[in-house]
């Protein structure tokens, strides 16, 4: 029987798949005599699980723009309309969100490494942190506002849900995105609370997962303000 220090000194055999002792990794010297599996940190579940749901936007947004492309080619009565003006201000409003969460996210990854440093600048950091992340819930719902304020402006002009088929897809196209993005509303706010409710001390926050979905739906509403344009 081995003895326990001879345990502790064998070096773990590395299998072709790069897996060692069934631990994923490289492997990396540790202790004397001994090696160490180096895991890289994995991205949170609810990053992951954010990624499924964009690949699922990405594709209901890709059928109702082959929808388009085919109705207008098809139809006789398709009509073009000038898009209102508010939606050229809304675009910069929902990139200029863009920035102030990029600048929410760099507060709090220095917040993480002053914590560990043990820096005194962490109140000053949660705070700017927890500013900006209102900031830009500020201008997400600022937008959603403006977009409003488009329906409005074609409603004046005449221009229905059922008033022609590019009007309808404008309504649509608009209506989602808004849809989606008032639920990246609603998760910049619970990641706010969750935030004050640990001092921004928390390891796992889900800040990354909203950052990859706002900036998402930043993303697609160019694509959508430039198919507009184009089409309508």
């Amino acid at each position: 029987m081995r003895t326990e220090t001879e345990v502790e000194l064998e070096e773990p055999r590395i299998d072709d798949d790069g897996v060692s002792g069934g631990v994923p990794g490289n492997i990396v010297p540790g202790l004397p005599g001994r090696m160490t599996a180096a895991i890289p940190p994995r991205p949170e579940s609810s990053e992951t699980g954010v990624w499924i749901g964009v690949s699922a936007i990405m594709m209901t947004f890709a059928a109702f723009t082959s929808a388009m492309v085919v109705r207008q080619g098809a139809s006789q009565d398709w009509m073009h309309f000038e898009l209102p003006r508010v939606l050229y201000l809304n675009t910069f409003i929902l990139l200029g969100s863009s920035l102030t969460l990029g600048i929410a996210r760099w507060r709090f990854t220095t917040l993480s490494a002053a914590l560990e440093s043990g820096s005194s600048q962490g109140k000053k950091l949660y705070a700017d942190g927890i500013y900006w992340l209102y900031v830009t819930a500020a201008l997400g719902v600022l937008f959603v506002a403006g977009q409003l304020l488009a329906w409005r402006e074609l409603v004046a002009q005449g221009l229905l849900l059922a008033t022609n088929p590019s009007s309808s897809f404008f309504y649509v196209f608009t209506a989602l995105h808004g849809l989606h993005l008032a639920g990246g509303i609603g998760g910049l706010f619970y990641i706010i609370h969750k935030l004050g409710r640990t001092n921004g001390t928390a390891r796992t926050t889900g800040l990354g997962a909203v950052c990859v979905y706002w900036h998402f739906m930043d993303g697609l509403w160019v694509y959508l303000f430039l198919l507009l344009a184009m089409r309508t």
